[in-house]
Order: C-alpha cells, then structure tokens, then sequence
C-alpha cells in the first residue's frame, strides 16, 4: 500500500481545527497505526482516508487514487470498522457477516459461504449461530473484524477496536491482526502504546491535530537522545542534571531520560532515598510521554 497524505487540514465549525498541516508518505504493507490523546485527530484523519469526511484542504492519495476524487473507486478497496460499530444485537455472527458481504454485491450463497469460512479460520465456530447480544465483548469486536476480513477489501481501517476490553480480550485480537498484516493492509487507531509498539510496522503520533512523530519503532526511539527511562513516584524529584533529563508527567511522577552508564548511579540514589521507582529502555510510552509533555528531546 501506498500512503500519502500531503498538508491536510480540517477545520469544523467554529473554526476549530482538527488536523493541521498532516504530511507523511507511507510505502509497505502491514500495520499502520496512529495514536495520540483524545482530540488528537486521530478518528478525524481515518475517516478522511476512508472517504467519510472531506478535508478543508490539502490531499491524500492511496495507490494513486485520489480520496477525494476517486472516492468510488478507493471504496471498492477497503473495508473498515468505525469506533461507534456495534453488532446487531439480534443477528449472529454468520447474519452479520452475509449482510455486509451481500451489502457488498456478493450473492447470498456466496456471502454466506465466505461468512462460515471466515468464522472457522478464525476458530469462532463455537459461536457462529448465537446471537450476538449473548457474546462477549471480546466476541462482539471479534465478529466486527470477522466481517472485513471476510471482503476481499486489501486496506482495512480499524478505529480503536480494542478500547473498553480486558487485556485477554485485546491479546486476543492482536493475534487476530497479526495473522491478517500479511495479507492485507491496516490503518489502526489505538489509545493502548503497548498495542501500538506490539503490532505496528509504522506509528504516526499526533498531537492536538499535529503529526508530531512518524515511522518505525527505530525511527521514533531517535526522537529521544537517551536510551533509558527512569520513572521516580515523586513530583518533586531533583536530581544531578548532567546525569540526564526529566519531565514531570500529569499522574505527579518524574520522568527521567538517561544513559546507560548514569542508570547505576541513580538507581542507587533512588533506593537509598527510598523513593519508589522503574527503570526500562526507551520505549513507544516513554517517547509518547516525552514528545507529549516534554519535548526538550526531540
């Protein structure tokens, strides 16, 4: 899949902006997820992709295909599973899918051949003729990607498809996702950095309508100079500054970027204070938190 997006802006009512100045080139396929906090513009930047919304200006393009001018044909090609989708309460998962498939211009024998096929590799079949009311949500959100991934559509777009579920029910799905990338291409909004950092082969980070990171993991940890965090649960913290940098995150606990060769030094300092801290490698939360709330690194 190829991605381009070049200086999009939305504004809505009120002259609010949603998107300012979005830029970026995307070549590959696999997982290409956005996050940020909410109103970052993340839901916002999908649903221009997907042709839902139009952009006050600016373009994007997927394969050649303008969204905006060959709106027709980029539907033909994707499929996607919006934040507010819910599974008809009263229909099962084999309704589900064949309604979409056939919403889709496929025959009934087909849809619903392709509905069953799908909920097996899947290893759903134990609840392909239940109604979804009496699914899990897990389940629910589970059938919803059932029911793309049954399209032959090659660009699926997934908005926080995992949010509000237990972290069984979001394992889970990500092995569902993993077995999909090779095969398809995915545009993933997520709040969860964890699922982010697990799945993805490209992140855009956007913060409050601005892409303010993009690329692979290795690209974003060049965003920090330091390859170690450390996190101290005290607000006040103060510490030797030549030993590194920090930031002071809204929960009251200081962030502090450093190298490996000071990590020994303030680890000991932390204990014989007995101040209650972790110490990891730079990570997609730990530079999420640094561009969000410092920026001193970048």
């Amino acid at each position: 899949m190829q991605l381009e997006a070049t200086s999009i802006f939305k504004t809505y009512e009120k002259r609010v902006p949603a998107l300012v100045d979005i830029s970026f080139h995307l070549d590959q396929k696999g997982i290409f997820s956005l996050i940020g906090e909410n109103g970052a513009g993340k839901t916002t930047l999908v649903r221009i992709l997907c042709t839902q919304l139009l952009p006050t200006s600016g373009s994007a393009m997927i394969d050649g295909l303008d969204v905006v001018l060959d709106a027709k044909q980029i539907r033909e090609r994707i499929a996607a599973v919006p934040q507010e989708a819910r599974a008809v309460p009263w229909m099962t998962p084999v309704q589900t899918i064949t309604a979409y498939l056939m919403y889709r211009g496929y025959t009934h024998a087909d849809a619903v051949q392709r509905a069953i096929d799908t909920i097996r590799k899947l290893g759903m079949e134990k609840i392909e003729n239940q109604k979804n009311r009496k699914l899990s949500g897990g389940q629910k959100r589970k059938v919803l990607v059932a029911t793309v991934l049954a399209s032959e559509a090659d660009i699926i777009f997934l908005d926080e498809p995992s949010t509000g579920l237990d972290y069984i029910s979001r394992k889970e799905l990500w092995g569902l996702f993993t077995s999909m990338k090779s095969e398809r291409s995915i545009i993933l909004t997520t709040h969860y950095l964890e699922e982010a950092e697990e799945l993805a082969t490209s992140i855009a980070i956007l913060n409050k309508g601005k892409l303010v990171g993009f690329g692979s993991m290795e690209d974003l940890r060049k965003l920090s100079k330091y390859p170690y965090s450390i996190k101290v649960s005290s607000p006040n913290f103060e510490f030797d500054e030549d030993t590194g940098e920090a930031i002071h995150l809204p929960d009251g606990v200081t962030q502090i970027f450093t190298y490996e060769s000071n990590v020994h030094k303030l680890v000991n300092n932390l204990i014989s204070r007995g101040l209650r801290f972790s110490v990891q490698e730079i990570s997609l939360n730990t530079i999420f938190e640094n561009i969000i709330y410092g920026g001193s690194n970048r």
